[in-house]
Order: structure tokens, then sequence, then C-alpha cells
């Protein structure tokens, strides 16, 4: 599921300015040695991105990790990237239980994509998106995550017009349909907002809850069953 119009966008719009906006810096971060290869060779297949070793400062760095599953290692690893490189990161990872879904985005993952899956232009896609601050994540992985609060907040569904707790109705109704799979301007035709509209309701949600970014917007509201 796409929760951005990265896919669509030129890849010089939007996100942190670079001082070459015609290429994205990727760094590659593996424990084994064939998994970093085989996924920088995918990566340097796109020209608008810049598979480099160290970033430039300030050049709005997407950093990519490799792991099978998640554990404390990987967590710190996730962590010291984000931390060490300031960079917007892309996980690709072998399994991940919903509940995990959260911890992931709040260390600053902004897409995930399955290792069985990661082709190159799925590679891209992801990239794109968190190079922009935008989300992206596995179709099934957020059908289960929706299934799992569905069960989680049933009871509390006596109402269904109603605005949930924390949020206002029009950042409800931008999240709902966000968590459905539409991108920011199927979002905005579906509410008869311009895309400007949407792209502030999100800004203004994720600053006033500390989020980092729509993936974490909609994980957050899944799991606290605010949607």
């Amino acid at each position: 599921m796409h929760l951005s119009d990265a896919a669509h966008a030129s890849p010089a719009a939007g996100g942190t300015a670079r001082p070459d906006l015609s290429r994205i810096p990727v760094t590659v971060h593996a424990l084994d040695p064939v998994s970093r290869a085989g996924l920088r060779s995918q990566l340097r297949e796109h020209p608008v991105l810049d598979v480099t070793e160290v970033p430039p400062p300030g050049s709005g760095a997407v950093a990519v990790l490799v792991v099978e599953t998640l554990d404390e290692g990987a967590y710190a690893r996730l962590r010291k990237v984000v931390r060490g490189e300031g960079a917007r990161s892309v996980l690709v990872v072998g399994t991940l239980r919903e509940h995990e879904l959260l911890d992931v985005v709040e260390c600053g993952v902004g897409a995930v994509v399955w290792r069985h899956e990661a082709t190159a232009g799925r590679l891209l896609q992801a990239v794109l998106a968190a190079s922009r601050g935008d989300g992206h994540l596995p179709g099934d992985l957020l059908s289960r995550l929706m299934d799992q609060a569905g069960t989680l907040h049933r009871g509390a569904a006596g109402r269904p017009d109603a605005v949930p707790a924390g949020l206002t109705s029009r950042e409800a109704d931008v999240l709902r349909l966000l968590a459905e799979g539409m991108e920011t301007r199927e979002v905005a035709a579906e509410l008869a907002y311009s895309e400007r509209t949407v792209k502030t309701v999100l800004q203004g949600l994720t600053m006033r809850l500390h989020l980092r970014n729509r993936t974490h917007a909609v994980a957050h509201a899944l799991r606290e069953g605010l949607i």
C-alpha cells in the first residue's frame, strides 16, 4: 500500500533540500555482505539514486536497512542510523508482526518492504516515499494491522459516525482513507479537498501528536483505535 504520491512524483519534489536535487543519496546497511552487495546493485539501477557510503551533511539521505527479523540488535541499528546519519529510513525485513510496526516507525522508519518483494522497482518506490517524508507499507501488513485494530476496538464501534477521541473529524476522515490505501490526490478527490489541505491536515496531526510521518500517524491511529 502507498501512503504517498512518491511513486508518481519527481524525486526532486518536496523533502529536505539536497545539494544535487536530481539525485537522492542512499546508504545501505546489512549484516551480511551478500545482502548488502545485492541491495546496492539493485538501487544503482536507478539514475535518480546515488548509492554512497557516507552521505553529505544535510543531503536528505535515505538509509536502507536489511534484516530478517526484528530483535534488539535490529532496533539498535535503526536508532543508530537515524540518529547518527540523520537519515530517513527504509526497512527491508523478512517478517514483521503487527505490534512491531509502531515500534519500527517510532525508530524513524517511513517505509517497509518485504525481503521477498524487494525488487528494484519496489525499492525505488520506498526510497522516494521516505525521501519525501511520506509513507509506504506492504498492503498485507496494513490489512492485518487494521484487522487487529478492528478486533480490539469493535466494542467501541456502536456509533460509527462519531468522531474518535483525540482527532478532529477532518483528521479522522483523512486517516481512514489513507489506511484504505488511497494516495494524497485520491483522498483529496474523495473528500472534495485540495491536495494542499490534505497535506496541511496531516502536518498538523503529526506535529500535535509528535509523530514522525504519515506512516507513523496511520499506524498510531489504528493501534490506538482512533480510526
